[in-house]
């Protein structure tokens, strides 16, 4: 891909109805920037509004550190160290970001495809992107860049003769899908699948599900609509297509062969699954690189959506092989050195019932060696709403069904589960993460399991990251925990 992003005579017109007053178009940018962290030489810095600071104090910062522009908004007072490039003054930043987005869609030639979904939006955005790269040039979006924010600068970073662009479309509240997808306009969207996650909210979940149901709306004429058919509200979206002039196509991982992809074989092991599927009436036998049916239900969405953008169908099956779990979303460690080893799972991103049941799921496929244990480290899980207290406490049942040895919870929600737990899976309970760490000091031998998971409020986060230190440490020291 091209190494200029944007020539500054294009920037200008895309933002020409925002700008104040236009500055001169002689420039060049590689790239945008919303923190002066992150930004390289000849990037656009963004000037945003932020809850604890406003960009405008970090815009001669931006300049020093090599911006060739900076978007600002009209009440931006420039001294001398920050009119050092070219100043985009505008009415509003992030309108004029949006505009910037339009405008690169509006250039682009690539085949768009967007997912949302309750769970498994950013892992599945990895691994298309990923399968994707086997057949052409792929922009997508950073981490979990799926808000208001996010979503224009990634749509605003997509370079003019990228082949395939993939994006993340996240919301918290009905409207918000239908705007983002506005700007994005998929040939082809991907809904994972439709939970109780932020359910606090709606009213119900077939609100919930009519919110996710929004990007049905977005996808471009005679576009393709990827649909989980296991999933509860599939003839409620398939219904809302009809509307749209799009085509359908579905998935299962059940197996049920009506789907036009669905599992014909799977097999589950601890650190990946193989699979023999139908993927629109094409066999295709693959191995994913980390464990647990709800990737398998994800890698189906995945090759259904590379067929319809007409990529190489069985080079994207084998880039799965090579897709282990990202950071926060099922990255696996062993630390601890060889004499006193603990397998730690990092699922600690999010949490909501369905990716909860999913974790334990996926801690069940580890064996059990020696004196280890499955245990599981749980913090509550956010935005559940009057019904939280019995949701929390409704994973008894799925710690017990998974062969959990030990739960370990953490948080006033958590508190629910571990009055619900049978006492054989019992572990202590923790008012907050650091409690839940010096427990897990306390507790832990050589060849257990731990799979840490919560909400981001919960900040299991960080008992990943001090376990992480705290048996780094051990094994510095060639001790024994």
């Amino acid at each position: 891909m091209s190494d200029v992003l944007w020539h500054g005579s294009e920037v200008i017109a895309a933002l020409d109805k925002h700008l104040i007053a236009p500055p001169h178009s002689d420039w060049q940018a590689h790239g945008l920037a919303i923190d002066t962290r992150e930004l390289n030489r000849d990037d656009i810095f963004v000037a945003l509004p932020g809850e604890r600071t406003h960009g405008h104090d970090h815009v001669a910062r931006a300049f020093e550190e090599g911006a060739v522009a900076a978007l600002v908004g009209a009440d931006f007072n420039a001294d001398d160290n920050a009119d050092a490039g070219v100043l985009l003054r505008v009415d509003n930043v992030l309108a004029a970001l949006e505009a910037l987005a339009r405008a690169a869609r509006s250039r682009s030639q690539a085949h768009i495809i967007a997912i949302t979904g309750s769970v498994g939006k950013t892992g599945t955005k990895a691994s298309l992107a990923a399968a994707l790269m086997k057949s052409g040039t792929v922009h997508a979006a950073e981490r979990s860049f799926n808000n208001h924010i996010g979503v224009p600068l990634t749509l605003a970073r997509l370079p003019e003769d990228a082949e395939f662009g993939v994006f993340e479309l996240g919301m918290n509240h009905a409207g918000e899908i239908a705007a983002l997808v506005d700007m994005v306009r998929p040939h082809c969207a991907i809904i994972t699948t439709i939970a109780a996650a932020h359910i606090e909210n709606f009213d119900s979940m077939a609100s919930l599900a009519a919110a996710k149901a929004e990007i049905l709306g977005g996808i471009e004429k005679g576009g393709t609509a990827i649909l989980p058919f296991d999933n509860e509200y599939f003839d409620m979206l398939a219904a809302k297509t009809k509307d749209h002039k799009i085509n359908i196509l579905s998935f299962s991982a059940e197996g049920r062969s009506d789907a036009d992809s669905h599992i014909e074989r799977a097999k589950l092991h601890e650190t990946c699954s193989c699979v023999s599927a139908n993927i629109c009436a094409q066999a295709v036998t693959y191995k994913i690189g980390a464990p647990g049916i709800h990737l398998v239900a994800n890698s189906l969405a995945i090759l259904t959506a590379v067929n319809v953008a007409g990529a190489d169908l069985a080079l994207a099956a084998l880039s799965l092989a090579t897709q282990d779990g990202l950071a926060g979303r099922g990255a696996r460690y062993r630390l601890g050195g060889d004499d006193a080893t603990v397998t730690l799972i990092d699922e600690s991103y999010n949490a909501n019932p369905t990716s909860m049941a999913a974790a334990l799921d996926t801690l069940s496929l580890s064996p059990r060696k020696g004196q280890g244990r499955r245990i599981a480290v749980l913090g509550d899980m956010a935005e559940l709403g009057d019904g939280a207290a019995q949701l929390h406490g409704d994973l008894a049942d799925k710690a017990d069904a998974a062969d959990i040895d030990l739960v370990i919870t953490c948080g006033a929600l958590m508190k629910n589960l571990h009055d619900a737990l049978p006492t054989g899976r019992l572990g202590m309970h923790a008012d907050n993460h650091h409690e839940a760490l010096l427990i897990l000091r306390r507790e832990l031998h050589r060849d257990d399991v731990v799979m840490v998971k919560g909400s981001n409020a919960s900040r299991m986060g960080l008992v990943v990251d001090g376990l992480i230190d705290m048996l780094t440490e051990t094994q510095q020291q060639k001790g024994v925990l």
